[in-house]
């Protein structure tokens, strides 16, 4: 039975990106561009080649279950499943403009997957683990459902302090509202930011040869903190549920603040922003 505590932050969870799935699909070169090198080596470690079957939960928008799809050509398959099918609705879209016949997208809560034992030659799970209450429900799943041997690669946004990108909206929401620090396992984008904690709920689950990368990426290229407040009010989507709390006053002097700021880190005519995520391989 499903905790009613964690029914409620999954509907909350659901309700953020379900909102959001409009400015993903405006976003979506900018996002695809930043995150490619995640997703290729997520690919490269989950060892798929022609013919595999993959299994991408929480694929949102349809990476990297997308580039799989290319990847596994017409003799393998892809399933892709998220909480929110708005944002399914999107990578679907992709898939048929890309003419992709060999990928499904599924809407399904990751921690009650129904997928066929021992069918997937491997999973792979892009910043969205750190969103569900339960991960080792989720991981537990994933794992039933691999081959022997099969791989499971995953990745989870680092320390916020290696984030700019997002954690510069946190810093300076706090000049405008109390944003206490959640508890400890509270779902949300740094959840999982912990090593140690990440490498014990995959080993919790069953896995074993459990590697974590630590891998650096620019996360946002834009042309200055205007673009960047634009395009990142588009994605963060937990972030902008707290910001728009704020009265009508306060959120404009926010938004300029945080333009301000951005604009600070601008290095010649350009704002990259970095970001760091974990990359975590595994075996059944």
């Amino acid at each position: 039975m499903t905790n009613p505590d964690n029914a409620s932050l999954k509907q909350i969870q659901h309700d953020q990106w379900a909102a959001a799935a409009d400015g993903w699909r405006r976003r979506d070169e900018l996002l695809k561009k930043g995150a490619a090198p995640v997703t290729s080596r997520m690919l490269e470690l989950a060892q798929i080649t022609q013919g595999s079957h993959l299994l991408d939960i929480a694929s949102g928008t349809g990476e990297p279950a997308l580039s799989a799809a290319r990847m596994v050509g017409e003799t393998g398959r892809v399933v892709g499943t998220d909480l929110v099918d708005q944002m399914l609705g999107v990578a679907r879209d992709k898939a048929a403009a890309q003419g992709l016949q060999n990928i499904e997208f599924v809407c399904s809560d990751g921690e009650t997957l129904e997928v066929a034992p021992c069918t997937m030659d491997a999973v792979t799970i892009r910043w969205g683990l750190m969103f569900m209450p339960q991960p080792r429900d989720c991981l537990v799943l994933a794992r039933a459902a691999l081959k022997d041997n099969g791989r499971l690669s995953l990745a989870c946004w680092a320390a916020p302090e290696k984030n700019p990108f997002m954690s510069l909206l946190m810093q300076t929401l706090g000049n405008y509202m109390d944003v206490p620090a959640p508890p400890p396992g509270t779902p949300g984008v740094f959840a999982l930011a912990d090593p140690d904690r990440l490498h014990d709920v995959i080993a919790s689950a069953g896995f074993g040869n459990i590697v974590l990368e630590e891998f650096e990426l620019e996360a946002m290229d834009v042309a200055d903190g205007q673009a960047y407040w634009e395009a990142i009010s588009d994605l963060a989507a937990p972030i902008m549920a707290l910001v728009n709390q704020l009265d009508a006053t306060a959120r404009g002097d926010y938004i300029v603040q945080v333009i301000k700021q951005a604009d600070a880190l601008k290095q010649g005519d350009r704002l990259c922003m970095k970001g760091t995520t974990w990359i975590a391989s595994a075996d059944k």
